[in-house]
């Protein structure tokens, strides 16, 4: 039987060089990974034992400091099983804490370097909170899109970059686009289906498109454009690769693929983030 592969997703600083790979596998084990996009090495910051909603989370613009989503079901707790937090990236320990008690809304956006968005949807409770990043502002470009991943996950897609195709619609995906190089532009398709083998609910799939032709690209999780590169997440490995105007011209436009880092084998790690209050727990918010 052949090995599951961890599901990464990536969230990039938009104004500086550095990300955060979400590493989830097994499915109620996620790591957060630093990632310095200048060399390409990345840094473990901290695991969770829970289900870390990727879709709901963001990076502030210079990668300092990380919201996001997160339940482990333990609904007596003072977090109520289901929480919104914010940390300083590549952690998960919260400085500030919201409880959620359930698996609607949560998490959010930041719309500066010092103001974040909460996803409030039926409400939180402010169990701890900072005065690093402050709540102001509303998330752009909100539309429609439910209580569940896409009412956080579409918005940070448009306020990234990418173009909603409405016109390419699917009856079980919606259709973003960027443009990369030399007449090539990739596309995501970010899907919604119960059952998918190896898949959350709500998913996504790539393919390269040209004016001539289009190449799908259905194992790449996640993808974008970066630093003059295509990088992409497929069997829990990521990837950078260039179209150059030679390449561009070839069956298959990306040259020089080189793997960046393979995240399999990675096994839970009970760790402590460096800001963390003496006696805390890293595995999960604190009781009653």
């Amino acid at each position: 039987m052949r090995p599951v592969k961890p599901r990464l997703h990536v969230l990039l600083a938009r104004d500086g060089h550095t990300g955060v790979v979400l590493r989830r596998g097994p499915s109620r084990e996620v790591a957060a990974i630093a990632w310095n996009r200048d060399k390409d090495t990345f840094q473990l910051g901290q695991w969770l034992r829970g289900r870390l909603y990727e879709l709901r989370a963001d990076l502030s613009p210079d990668g300092k400091y990380l919201i996001y989503f997160a339940m482990n079901g333990h609904w007596g707790s003072r977090a109520k099983g289901a929480w919104t937090a914010i940390s300083r990236a590549p952690y998960l320990t919260a400085i500030a804490l919201f409880a959620k008690g359930d698996c609607w809304n949560g998490g959010g956006l930041f719309t500066d370097r010092t103001h974040y968005w909460l996803n409030e949807g039926y409400g939180h409770q402010i169990l701890e909170d900072t005065t690093e990043v402050t709540r102001g502002g509303e998330a752009t470009l909100t539309r429609g899109w439910g209580g569940e991943c896409r009412g956080v996950y579409f918005p940070r897609l448009l306020r990234d970059g990418w173009t909603l195709r409405e016109d390419l619609a699917h009856a079980d995906a919606v259709v973003f686009e960027r443009p990369l190089w030399h007449g090539w532009v990739l596309r995501k398709l970010s899907r919604a289906a119960v059952g998918v083998p190896g898949k959350s609910v709500y998913f996504d799939e790539h393919e390269l498109v040209h004016p001539e032709r289009e190449l799908p690209r259905h194992g790449w999780e996640w993808a974008s454009p970066d630093l003059g590169r295509l990088v992409w997440a497929q069997d829990g490995a990521l990837w950078a690769g260039k179209i150059t105007k030679a390449s561009a011209k070839a069956d298959d436009p990306i040259t020089g693929a080189v793997m960046l880092r393979d995240f399999s084998g990675m096994k839970f790690e009970a760790l402590v983030a460096p800001y963390a209050k003496p006696g805390r727990s890293p595995k999960r918010p604190r009781r009653r």
